[in-house]
């Protein structure tokens, strides 16, 4: 055991030693390959994606960068720095799923080297490229930089923010500049989702400061000039948005954001009720592998006084406990969980590649069933959608039943994705006692190019299963003079891929009236087909014209 430590001690010391630049150049490469392709291959997903693009469109459409809006109406969910990133995508790229994603592509390039750069400056450039690629080649992180929604930037600046107060802290003169730094980068989180980005970086640091205070019986150092600084750059890199709507436009529009955001966190928003524990099962079974190897990190009390290690500690508990106590829980609102899950995990990896940790059984195992549990996954979702008979029987749901029975032609080997998830699991765990970091980054890379695969193979064949009829109809009325809208559910689909143009409903526009009204051009309503009563009871003059997957249209014309 001792000799192949001392060989995985020197094989890491030999690595780290590599020139930053070619990792640098390597971790570009990476990204560029795994973040980029496929971005428009799955069209945007109702309900967050189609939103956010939704809204990047009228701003482009209406060069209204001021306000956020919905259907030309105002939108108050949401502060609109992450919609200008995708307007200028959709001025450069065109209106389209590649567009609206593109940012977070970027971002995820972006925040791979930003990794490097502070684990470099931290330790060494070794550590920054195993931070990166740990990063990388974890799951819910790799898959949502190929996502159109607002969580990858938001929980850049917030991390960003962190790392300038820790800067701050480690380089007290001159320390000023690091607070600008991290009230400009908390300023930029609050213009991306709203102030949970600030009570996030509040809270962090609040319990810093206590375990400072109380346990290490240290001052911080924190003076109320560099508090001040902090709150002032902070106020005034936000209100370039808040301010300016107040100014412009009164202050009801910021009213309603403040109110919608306080209702977020205090009731269950949009049916997304669930247990305590859910955000807690997900980062463990969605962050695999890099999960697994921060669970020791937790248990090393000695790197507790080491100032990053703390606080990226204090920051994973602060973002969980804020989000299970949250009513509202969606999956990605624990995703800032991922940044600092990722430093510890690096940081055990480090500490096993320098021979101070031991590789644990626990460890092994919790790989092994991770891993297994994300390759089940990977087989199981092509083979039930291939065999949907087998799964038939057992649905009460109408819509359900009928969206599984839209044909979809699988070749079949899909499910050997699953194989090569398993295949490089095996021989990861395999080479792990002898050959650590071989075997850490094949798991790694393993974990990403079957995310690749399947972003390209499986994914755009599960969508069809869900929304895919629905998005055709809206492509082919974009265009015509007509009214098409969901009846019975709530969809953004149908501004997006209606291409719905500015001032196209009148004001007394609503379902009710679609359905009974004096219409003034053709209504295509389309509803779920376990509620075509809405449509036909009320509106008993609309035409059937077809039912695809789980959905019916109909049609109504003006008399």
């Amino acid at each position: 055991m001792q000799t192949n430590t001392n060989h995985t001690t020197t094989f890491y010391a030999q690595w780290q030693s590599a020139p930053p630049a070619l990792m640098v150049g390597a971790l570009l490469l990476l990204g560029c390959f795994f973040f980029f392709p496929f971005l428009g291959s799955v069209p945007l997903f109702d309900w967050d994606e189609v939103n956010f693009a939704e809204s990047a469109r009228e701003m482009a459409l209406t060069g209204n960068y001021s306000r956020v809006q919905i259907g030309f109406e105002p939108f108050w969910e949401k502060p609109p720095l992450f919609f200008w990133m995708q307007a200028a995508a959709m001025h450069l790229f065109g209106v389209n799923e590649w567009a609206a994603r593109f940012p977070n592509a970027v971002f995820g390039l972006i925040t791979l080297l930003t990794l490097f750069i502070t684990g470099k400056r931290w330790q060494h450039s070794g550590f920054g490229f195993l931070w990166a690629v740990t990063y990388l080649g974890s799951i819910l992180p790799h898959l949502y930089f190929k996502s159109g929604i607002i969580d990858p930037v938001f929980n850049y600046f917030i991390f960003l923010s962190i790392i300038g107060l820790i800067e701050a802290h480690k380089t007290p003169i001159p320390a000023t500049r690091w607070y600008i730094f991290a009230g400009a980068t908390a300023g930029l989180a609050v213009l991306t989702k709203g102030p949970a980005g600030l009570l996030i970086i509040l809270l962090t640091s609040g319990l810093v400061w206590v375990w400072h205070r109380l346990v290490w019986k240290q001052p911080m150092g924190l003076t109320f000039k560099n508090l001040f600084v902090f709150t002032a750059v902070t106020l005034l890199v936000s209100s370039v948005w808040f301010g300016i709507e107040t100014l412009q436009n009164g202050p009801w529009f910021v009213k309603e954001f403040f109110t919608y955001q306080i209702r977020l966190l205090s009731t269950p928003d949009a049916g997304h009720a669930q247990p305590f524990f859910y955000h807690w099962v997900v980062v463990l079974v969605g962050c695999f592998p890099m999960s697994v190897w921060a669970i020791p990190a937790f248990f090393n009390r000695q790197s507790y006084r080491v100032m990053p290690h703390l606080v990226m500690i204090c920051l994973f508990f602060v973002v969980m406990v804020l989000f299970t106590l949250v009513k509202t829980k969606i999956v990605h609102y624990s995703s800032m969980a991922y940044l600092p899950l990722s430093f510890l995990a690096a940081s055990y990896l480090q500490g096993l590649l320098q021979g101070n940790y031991k590789l644990t059984r626990f460890v092994q195992v919790m790989l092994a069933v991770l891993g297994f549990v994300w390759a089940l996954v990977f087989w199981a979702l092509p083979f039930v959608a291939a065999n949907t008979n087998l799964l038939l029987p057992y649905i009460k749901d109408p819509f359900a039943v009928a969206c599984l029975q839209t044909p979809v032609q699988w070749q079949g080997w899909e499910q050997s994705i699953a194989i090569l998830m398993l295949a490089g699991l095996s021989a990861a765990l395999f080479l792990l006692r002898k050959k650590t970091l071989p075997a850490v980054l094949l798991l790694y890379a393993c974990t990403a190019i079957c995310l690749w695969v399947y972003m390209w193979a499986v994914a755009p064949k599960i969508e069809q299963y869900t929304q895919a009829p629905m998005i055709r109809f809206y492509q082919q009325m974009e265009g015509k003079n007509v009214y098409a809208e969901p009846i019975g559910f709530k969809s953004y689909a149908q501004y997006f891929y209606f291409n719905l143009p500015p001032n196209h409903r009148p004001p007394h526009y609503s379902d009710e009236w679609l359905l009974t009204g004096a219409i003034d051009k053709p209504a295509y309503l389309i509803t779920k087909i376990n509620r075509t009563k809405l449509v036909t009871d009320k509106a008993p003059d609309a035409q059937l014209l077809k039912t695809e997957g789980g959905f019916a249209f109909f049609e109504r014309r003006p008399h």
